[in-house]
């Protein structure tokens, strides 16, 4: 089995070629990630599910690219309530619940760090995982850089994912994940060399700035990134600087 999805085309830095929304089931169907608030993506929607019986709204988090959308897509169909992590949700869901489609129950899984209420989503029936922002569908590295602790928080989520031992993950942005453990690994791989070194500048100049490490880690950052590369940094330092 395959989700159907649907890209909102809203493609970017922080969103690849866009943010894709996951409709698992064809009568009792979850939406996974209505997307941004735009209405050629709510017109799509709308079309897709139009004639099943009955329709769950999910959000992995609460960022405008993947929950944008979710008001407005319950309110056409009909005020449904929007389950998904923290108190945004009008329907919270928390780790270990479930969520039934006619294509098999998917099971929320905590997964903090990118954001600090995320959730993944996972479907055991076709031994698959829906990870919002977790990890991306190209590259080796996300954004972590939203609260203190969310450095640690991530690492331990990637360590979730992997317990879950599915065959295919679908990340929000990028194509689907095939070989999952070599991606996991690999965004690991990736957050724990950025954090060796920040640690190693930190050792022979422990008075230096987020803003002076960020300036020398990231001296190419592109235009309009440099405040979520700064905030990657801060993190980081107190990640480093947290009592173990």
């Amino acid at each position: 089995m395959r989700p159907r999805v649907v890209n909102a085309a809203n493609g970017g830095p922080f969103t690849l070629d866009g943010t894709r929304t996951f409709l698992v089931g064809r009568q009792d169907v979850a939406v996974i990630d209505p997307g941004p608030e735009m209405e050629h993506h709510l017109g799509a929607l709308l079309s897709i599910l139009e004639g099943a019986r009955r329709v769950s709204i999910l959000v992995t988090h609460w960022h405008d690219d993947h929950a944008g959308l979710a008001a407005a897509l319950a309110a056409e169909l009909g005020g449904l309530p929007v389950y998904g992590p923290g108190p945004l949700a009008s329907a919270p869901l928390a780790d270990g619940d479930r969520v039934e489609t006619d294509e098999g129950a998917l099971l929320a899984v905590a997964t903090p760090g990118h954001a600090r209420d995320h959730l993944a989503f996972h479907w055991p029936a076709a031994a698959a995982v829906f990870v919002g922002d977790l990890v991306l569908g190209q590259g080796d590295t996300t954004w972590v850089g939203e609260y203190p602790g969310c450095v640690a928080e991530y690492l331990a989520s990637l360590d979730r994912l992997r317990e879950l031992g599915a065959a295919v993950a679908y990340p929000s942005h990028g194509p689907p994940v095939r070989e999952v453990g070599e991606c996991l690994d690999r965004y690991e791989s990736h957050r724990r060399a950025r954090l060796a070194e920040v640690g190693r500048i930190l050792a022979l100049r422990p008075e230096a700035t987020p803003t002076e490490l960020s300036a020398e880690i990231y001296p190419d950052v592109p235009v309009g990134l440099g405040g979520a590369a700064l905030s990657s940094i801060e993190a980081i330092v107190h990640h480093l600087r947290a009592p173990r």
